[in-house]
């Protein structure tokens, strides 16, 4: 005889070794992507310089992160938005140093830039963008997608980055001048 999902079934990967509630879970995490997938995926593929693969990843295990943490989360609260992007970051953060821990890894990205005779121009344009944005430090790169890519007002941005106001807007201008050499390197002048 089956029982109704409102049932608690112990759960080992729940981090206090309770029970977990499933009906419940699949709401948070149903609210969580409704209200916040597209805007965690905007942030883990700027970060990650558009691998979207990479950002899907991401947004998979901020997500994951996030219902370990259910029981003090609200996912329909607009402040879920500075934990999620913290927790991004970590796990960028923690990418990039595992990687370069190691030895590079091959992958078929040089398959991935092939385009169509039709498209070659602007795929050529956003592949030097995205290389010019890989030389850019993280934190360049993060001010650029919050100031630039989610055209966020600098007192938000300050807020989230949890940094002052005066800091957004120098780290701005070094990000914008940074991409611009990088550009230029490229052989792209603005």
């Amino acid at each position: 005889m089956r029982h109704s999902a409102a049932i608690r079934e112990p759960d080992p990967a729940h981090p206090d070794g309770g029970t977990r509630d499933r009906a419940r879970d699949e709401a948070f995490v149903r609210a969580l992507y409704d209200k916040h997938g597209m805007f965690m995926a905007r942030v883990a593929t700027g970060l990650l310089s558009g691998d979207t693969h990479q950002a899907q990843d991401m947004v998979q295990e901020t997500v994951l992160r996030a219902w370990r943490h259910s029981g003090i989360l609200d996912p329909d609260a607009e402040g879920i938005r500075p934990w999620l992007i913290t927790v991004i970051r970590n796990l960028v953060i923690d990418g990039h140093r595992a990687r370069r821990a190691r030895p590079p890894e091959t992958d078929d990205t040089a398959l991935a830039d092939v385009a169509g005779p039709e498209h070659t121009e602007r795929a050529l344009t956003k592949k030097i963008v995205r290389e010019a944005l890989a030389d850019l430090t993280l934190q360049h790169r993060e001010i650029l997608l919050h100031a630039h890519y989610l055209d966020q007002p600098l007192e938000q941005t300050a807020t989230l980055l949890g940094i002052p106001r005066g800091t957004v807007k120098s780290r701005t201008h070094l990000a914008l001048k940074a991409l611009r050499e990088a550009m230029i390197r490229r052989g792209i002048t603005p």
